[in-house]
């Protein structure tokens, strides 16, 4: 099975290619991203790039994970990752995303979203899609918002990042809000 493209109004998501490792370096690689989420180191190395870009095909092919790169559609240059984590067995997925410094306030995030969010519950039949963001990240929780999924809890200092505690906020979104 191979994993789709999609064009949207604005954007291509498709899937990383090895080319994409140095960019993926330099726009992941920022401080801003990684305070903000969970698995993204910092400093993050080339070489990083290259092994989490190279787990894709396989992860897709298992059904575990599918993560597409966010680009512009016109002139295809990279802009993020927009992802899901698939629980086969409870029919649901974590959704995760990251959109380089420069392209944020665009609406690509959102944009991004609102179509793997589609993908998730029209082409691999889930039923519930939810997602974290840190309480000290609001944007993020916008997003989620904006894109139908609603806030289901905090939980509270869940986290710890770089030494200090962060509250996990969590939104989610079932197959049935969305018809």
């Amino acid at each position: 099975m191979k994993q789709p493209t999609f064009n949207t109004d604005l954007l291509t998501l498709r899937p990383f290619l090895m080319d994409d490792a140095e960019n993926v370096k330099r726009l992941a690689g920022r401080k801003q991203i990684a305070s903000k989420t969970v698995p993204i180191p910092h400093p993050y190395e080339l070489h990083m790039a290259y092994e989490w870009i190279g787990t894709h095909k396989q992860l897709f092919e298992d059904g575990e994970v599918v993560n597409f790169a966010v680009t512009h559609r016109q002139e295809q240059y990279l802009i993020g990752c927009v992802g899901l984590n698939i629980n086969k067995e409870y029919e649901m997925a974590e959704l995760g995303y990251w959109i380089g410094v420069e392209y944020w306030g665009n609406g690509y995030c959102t944009e991004a979203t609102k179509r793997v969010l589609e993908y998730g519950f029209n082409d691999l039949n889930l039923n519930r899609i939810f997602a974290y963001h840190f309480g000290s990240n609001p944007a993020s929780g916008r997003v989620m918002k904006k894109t139908g999924m609603k806030y289901e809890g905090c939980l509270r200092q869940a986290i710890k990042k770089w030494g200090k505690f962060e509250d996990r906020v969590v939104s989610g979104v079932l197959k049935s809000d969305l018809n």
